[in-house]
């Protein structure tokens, strides 16, 4: 398991920059772009898992896809001791796509994801009335400019 301070050095970063671009790139490839061995590179990435450092490989959407989604961030301001369930609520609504904690004057921020304006209205709508929010704040989200 990594520590929380887990230091890469400049292949790994390297790597992961390489992973997250394109996950599916043929070992040899990235072994090449890396200037390593396949071996070394297999041993890499085997540390790098192990390490907790990579816990998985994903799918990223096409731009063309992504953009017929409408996505928001909901910033959401739970009641006292309600926030794990809220929390796990959220976590059952199959367009909230992450949950994250945060400090400040709200508590929670979740990432949804829509087809439509209407869709993504309803799914705030029904964030507002789980047992437990208090208020919410959304943000929808016009362009994205960088991701990685």
């Amino acid at each position: 398991m990594a520590s929380a301070g887990h230091i890469l050095d400049d292949v790994d970063a390297q790597l992961l920059a390489l992973l997250r671009a394109d996950a599916r790139q043929p070992i040899a490839q990235l072994a090449k772009e890396l200037g390593i061995s396949r071996g070394q590179l297999y041993s890499r990435l085997s540390r790098l898992e192990e390490e907790g450092v990579v816990a998985g490989y994903t799918v990223r959407l096409g731009s063309a896809f992504s953009a017929s989604r409408v996505r928001a961030h909901v910033m959401i301001k739970t009641l006292p001791r309600f926030n794990r369930e809220v929390e796990q609520a959220l976590a059952r609504i199959r367009s909230v796509q992450a949950i994250h904690a945060i400090s400040g004057e709200y508590d929670i921020i979740a990432m949804l994801e829509a087809e439509s304006g209407v869709q993504l209205n309803e799914l705030i709508d029904e964030i507002g009335l789980l047992e437990g929010v208090e208020r919410t704040t959304t943000s929808v989200i016009l362009a994205t400019k960088v991701e990685r």
